[in-house]
């Protein structure tokens, strides 16, 4: 089967909250630890798409097996966020291509500079990180767990022409929903 990457949609809200629940629990966390939080999925289109952010589904036969998501900090900075894949389909490249999207689409939305976070029970997005050019920029102890902050620079010099990127990442058109039969993205919940 294929793996297809696209806008999230009202109707992918259970199946990303699972999925969110799922990630979380397979790394050890869990609500109420200080670190986990889901308050912005139900408000997806308010936090990510509507504020100059984006989120991204990627989908094998239909079922939501990876997400993330980019949410405005300020008019240069975006936040990674929510970057997901169901364990049964990890190690396969599906996360990177889903960061790759990102990366690619704060670029189109104009932003220098990306940051995220990540525990370090998270070994698997901290090695992703890294591996694309993420830096680590500081630690700290949030409800016993150890929090990762890093920073990837999309402009590290206004001179600079080519922008850096993931490995293999080129700029494309901006992404929109799926094909005219489906539903458009942003369309209220039936």
């Amino acid at each position: 089967m294929t793996f297809r990457i696209r806008r999230y949609r009202w109707s992918d809200l259970e199946a990303v909250s699972a999925l969110h629940r799922i990630g979380l629990a397979q790394v050890g966390l869990a609500p109420g630890d200080g670190v986990y939080y889901d308050h912005d999925l139900p408000r997806i289109h308010e936090i990510y798409l509507s504020d100059h952010g984006e989120f991204l589904v990627g989908l094998i036969g239909g079922r939501v097996i990876a997400m993330g998501g980019l949410r405005r900090v300020d008019d240069q900075v975006a936040e990674l966020c929510r970057m997901r894949v169901h364990p049964e389909h990890q190690r396969r490249g599906y996360g990177t291509r889903i960061l790759t999207r990102l990366e690619e689409r704060a670029l189109e939305l104009g932003y220098r500079r990306l940051r995220c976070d990540t525990t370090v029970n998270q070994v698997a997005a901290m090695a992703l990180y890294r591996r694309y050019g993420w830096v680590e920029v500081g630690r700290r102890e949030v409800g016993g767990l150890t929090v990762v902050y890093f920073r990837k620079d999309l402009h590290p010099d206004p001179d600079d022409q080519e922008p850096e990127t993931s490995p293999g990442v080129r700029l494309t058109p901006a992404i929109r929903g799926g094909a005219p039969d489906e539903e458009p993205p942003g369309a209220p919940p039936r």
